[in-house]
């Protein structure tokens, strides 16, 4: 899956791609898990939802360089954010330490908007890009934005089919 990811990017031609590509390669991006506890908490999660992100959707909308970049990025704020933690658990009667993964956010700059700078930081995005990766989390943002998101969708549709394809990676696939 690593690979066919990379392949995607390299096959855009974005001024930056290969820097993007390579602080991906040398960070923790294709190992961290999507969330601590709900979907894709395991090793690769986050690889796999983004993946699972793009296939859903590519079949909402034409398959362009912003549909890669935009579902394939959007949590891109999730790389080094995770990290492994040890807890105490029972088992059989007996006490034993078992992994799981707890959140270090050393750039606490919000989720859509951190994923926008810091894909910024590497190429160039289109306003629609920004868009869609800034509001990909769509109605869990905070209720006085509802009326800022619903104006977002409405200017740029691929903002609200890029929330869709999240949730339904997240809920229907639980990745």
């Amino acid at each position: 899956m690593k690979e066919e990811f990379i392949q995607l990017l390299r096959g855009m031609d974005r001024e930056g791609m290969d820097k993007l590509i390579e602080f991906l390669e040398n960070s923790d991006f294709f190992e961290a898990p999507a969330s601590t506890r709900y979907h894709g908490n395991f090793k690769g999660g986050l690889l796999a939802h983004s993946m699972k992100v793009y296939e859903i959707l590519k079949t909402k909308t034409e398959d362009n360089d912003s549909v890669k970049i935009v579902a394939l990025l959007h949590d891109i704020c999730k790389v080094n954010y995770y990290k492994t933690d040890y807890r105490n658990v029972k088992t059989n009667g007996a006490w034993e330490q078992v992994p799981y993964y707890t959140v270090e956010d050393t750039i606490p700059y919000g989720h859509g908007e951190k994923s926008v700078m810091m894909v910024s930081e590497f190429i160039k995005l289109t306003p629609e890009e920004k868009y869609a990766i800034r509001w990909h989390m769509g109605f869990t943002e905070p209720k006085e934005l509802y009326g800022t998101i619903g104006q977002a969708y409405k200017k740029y549709p691929l903002a609200l089919l890029t929330h869709e394809a999240d949730l339904e990676a997240t809920y229907f696939y639980n990745i």
